[in-house]
């Protein structure tokens, strides 16, 4: 019975001593991979530093309605043609206020240059929306109070001429850029492409007043027809043998990715923001970012999100909704490792972290970049320059080069004909000169 007693005893210990070292477990596993307070995603490795985030402009106005459109006047409108709306004004508003919430650990109370910048292509709709979503994100406290009856304050957006920014509104003039996306569009499996949808192309340009010859010309009258819907218009009847279909709906997300299609478009098209923010994370790393600031805004467009993650391979087929949201966010670890984490929100729902492809959610930083070098330009202008000896044999237009090589022979025999001829009469007359001296 002793015996039996001191067995239950001992037994007892053991499992005293096993619960605490699975607390004690637990406890070191929370302090590994749990974040401080106010971090971004708590499931993730590290403490965040720092977070760039891209957003689209929100609810606007059509921006372009094709000729036939019985909704084709200003007057059946709360706004101008392209414009925010007051929708799109609350819906950023609320982007702001979840925003601040997730990132609140990075900033302070009040607005703090050092701290923040925002950025927005030189569009009314993303300006105004850069500015609604400020408002939310820094409702004036304390110092920041300059008006009792407005809660609002002045926040600097910061942007550039479109044809000046090959950055965030890539609009920058670029040849080589012309001349891939001509080659993409003239390549055998991109023109049969062409011709599963040729139906569609012919539909709508015979119904809506406008020649349609290009995915991105079904995606702007699928466009017009999705904000008509949102406005309750009455569509016209030619519209229901199209509009919602399957064919319609894949045609204008397919021109979400034609951009971006092959590494050179990327590479050319959205490389100098992917380049800009891969860069800053490694200042930021290092201790070289100046400012040291924690957190970068952009706000753009529909077309920013669907290059951004095309660019990084993670792009699904969609077209990409208001206020569509990319947080790029670094965390460093106890081990000072800096990680990267992407996340996508395009809805209500809290974002989860999304695959990085060939590194998983969370990306130590120097794997990041080289997985992505061949989509980082080195230097875009020299770049963008269209040079036959740049291209590749199966890229260069072999006729045309001849061409141009024929055309450079034929002026210089030109002109080496033009100087032989002139020293020849220069000699002569050196020469009757001095025979008639002479005489």
């Amino acid at each position: 019975m002793k015996s039996e007693n001191g067995f239950i005893n001992t037994l007892t210990q053991l499992c005293l001593i096993c619960v605490f070292c699975l607390a004690k477990l637990h406890g070191l596993e929370q302090n590994t991979y749990s974040n401080v307070e106010g971090n971004a995603d708590d499931s993730l490795p590290g403490k965040l530093k720092f977070a760039h985030v891209i957003f689209r402009h929100g609810d606007r106005m059509p921006v372009d309605p094709y000729p036939t459109d019985p909704w084709n006047n200003q007057t059946f409108w709360p706004a101008r043609w392209g414009q925010l709306t007051n929708r799109g004004k609350r819906q950023h508003y609320e982007l702001g206020k979840w925003l601040r919430k997730r990132y609140n650990a990075l900033l302070g109370a009040t607005y703090d240059r050092q701290q923040i910048f925002v950025q927005s292509t030189d569009v009314d709709r993303t300006l105004m929306s850069a500015q609604s979503n400020l408002a939310g994100f820094y409702e004036p406290e304390g110092s920041d109070i300059w008006n009792e009856d407005l809660k609002w304050q002045p926040i600097p957006v910061h942007t550039k001429p479109e044809k000046d920014d090959p950055v965030l509104a890539a609009k920058a003039p670029c040849s080589a850029f012309d001349y891939a996306l001509s080659a993409l569009q003239s390549s055998p499996e991109y023109q049969a492409k062409v011709e599963r949808y040729k139906y569609l192309f012919d539909y709508l340009s015979q119904h809506s007043g406008r020649m349609v010859e290009t995915f991105l010309d079904i995606n702007y009258i699928n466009n017009t027809l999705f904000i008509e819907t949102l406005y309750n218009k009455t569509l016209p009847e030619w519209t229901k043998k199209v509009y919602g279909s399957a064919d319609m709906t894949y045609a204008t997300n397919f021109a979400f990715s034609v951009n971006t299609m092959t590494r050179q478009l990327a590479r050319l098209k959205v490389g100098p923001l992917l380049k800009e923010i891969f860069n800053r994370f490694v200042d930021k790393s290092q201790g070289k970012l100046t400012p040291d600031r924690n957190m970068w805004i952009y706000s753009a467009h529909d077309t920013t999100i669907a290059n951004v993650l095309n660019g990084l391979n993670m792009f699904q087929l969609h077209s990409p909704p208001y206020t569509a949201c990319i947080m790029m966010e670094m965390r460093v670890d106890d081990y000072n490792n800096s990680l990267i984490s992407i996340f996508y929100k395009n809805s209500s729902a809290e974002p989860l972290p999304m695959n990085i492809p060939g590194c998983g959610v969370s990306c130590p930083l120097n794997t990041l970049l080289r997985l992505y070098s061949d989509y980082l330009p080195v230097d875009w202008e020299r770049e963008c320059k269209l040079s036959t000896m740049m291209l590749t044999y199966e890229e260069a237009n072999i006729g045309a080069a001849t061409g141009i090589l024929i055309f450079i022979i034929i002026i210089l025999l030109c002109a080496s004909y033009a100087l032989m001829i002139y020293y020849r009469r220069r000699n002569y007359h050196l020469y009757s000169s001095s025979y008639a001296q002479m005489a």
